[in-house]
């Protein structure tokens, strides 16, 4: 199981720098965070896990969508 979020978190960081559409990378940061909440709580750190969901996975995503929604969506 460790191996399987690990290698999850491991494509998901990369298709993140990948990605040109911003929106996308946003998405895909998103996961990544989730994902990596699910490793701390595997590791047996829930209170880790929780500030990374709540933080990681929610309050940096919403603040990226409303810059980029401010801004032009694709990077050159």
């Amino acid at each position: 199981m460790l191996e399987i979020i690990l290698l999850i978190i491991l494509v998901l960081a990369i298709l993140s720098l990948q990605f040109k559409d911003l929106l996308s990378a946003i998405i895909s940061l998103a996961a990544f965070s989730f994902m990596l909440s699910l490793l701390f709580y595997y590791l047996h750190a829930p209170d880790v896990a929780i500030a990374e969901a709540a933080v990681g996975a929610g309050v940096t995503t919403i603040l990226f969508v409303l810059v980029i929604s401010r801004t032009k969506r694709r990077e050159r």
